[in-house]
């Protein structure tokens, strides 16, 4: 907008009758810099919506436990030597049992729970030893209003993980819905865009999600290139006189950043070709943030040739690719 803005004034005012002009006028004339945005289908809004969804409750999960491990440090911190990441629910169920380093305590309720819960890790006269670790000299009052504070932290972790379990599953059931032919228009993404992208190496369900939440357009419209933009993966280029600089694009949907990121993180652990690739450029003395975006692109252009022909990924295909013809 505002270097459509300066073909028609070089002045720093800003008006929006202006500017309501310029847009006019920049669609006019330059119809092709401009891309046209379609309604998505029923299914994908839902899922985006899902995902949004279960990515805040996700983070407010990460906020609650946060301060439950601020908590116990302050009066209980050998409770953080049998969870440190405080999110299990038979940790949960533990310190409700044993809100106090001064709790009573029996090691057969200790059995149960851990038989309820199928942990194998700890047994009952270890976690038995470390609670009876010598507890945190606190003022009069402190141990017994931190705890009061954790208690009714629990009952809060307890309802975002149910919601999280909820969530996953009916993301799911609706990826489940979403690879049956018939569910999308046919000028959108096709329903073997599901089973395509299950298929490569380091995508999951998060991962599937996202890229079908934040880029079904591009996805249906087989744009590598804006995909590529969007996802973060193509780099900026400025150049003036003799100096060039290639710089990481940062205008992107941070979602989808994120989703190739880890996508390109895992698949370099569990296909030999793309952590080939990741060594190659850290060899050259690429960041691992670099490195990743290098595989992550390289799998964007896979993906874009694997949906416009409409096959799933072959391990063999890219091996077979990636061999030089004089070595053949």
């Amino acid at each position: 907008m505002d270097r459509f803005r300066d073909r028609h004034t070089v002045a720093g005012a800003k008006d929006d009758r202006r500017d309501a002009f310029v847009l006019a006028d920049a669609l006019r004339t330059d119809l092709h810099l401009f891309h046209r945005v379609r309604l998505d289908p029923a299914s994908v809004i839902r899922l985006r919506e899902l995902s949004r969804a279960e990515e805040d409750v996700l983070q407010n999960q990460v906020r609650a436990g946060n301060q439950l491990r601020d908590l116990l440090n302050r009066y209980y911190p050998q409770m953080l030597k049998l969870c440190s990441g405080v999110d299990e629910v038979w940790f949960w169920d533990l310190l409700e049992r044993c809100p106090l380093p001064t709790s009573k305590r029996s090691k057969a309720k200790i059995k149960n729970l851990l038989q309820t819960h199928r942990i194998r890790r700890w047994d009952a006269p270890s976690i038995e030893a470390i609670l009876r670790e010598r507890p945190l000299t606190l003022a009069p009052g402190a141990m017994e209003a931190a705890s009061e504070h954790v208690l009714l932290l629990l009952p809060q972790l307890r309802l975002y993980q149910t919601q999280r379990d909820q969530m996953i599953q009916r993301l799911e059931q609706l990826l489940k819905e979403m690879s049956q032919p018939g569910q999308f228009a046919e000028h959108l993404t096709k329903h073997r865009d599901v089973q395509i992208l299950h298929s490569l190496p380091g995508v999951g369900r998060v991962v599937t999600v996202a890229m079908l939440a934040e880029a079904a357009q591009v996805l249906a419209e087989r744009d590598y290139q804006a995909l590529r933009a969007y996802g973060g993966t193509a780099p900026i280029t400025r150049r003036s006189g003799k100096s060039n600089q290639t710089l990481m694009r940062h205008s992107c949907n941070p979602r989808l950043r994120n989703a190739i990121y880890h996508w390109s993180r895992v698949s370099t652990q569990c296909d030999p070709r793309s952590a080939e690739h990741y060594a190659e450029l850290r060899a050259k003395g690429h960041s691992h943030g670099r490195a990743l975006r290098g595989v992550g692109d390289r799998w964007l252009a896979v993906l874009m040739a694997m949906l416009k022909s409409g096959t799933e990924y072959d391990p063999a295909l890219r091996q077979k690719a990636a061999v030089p013809e004089s070595s053949v």
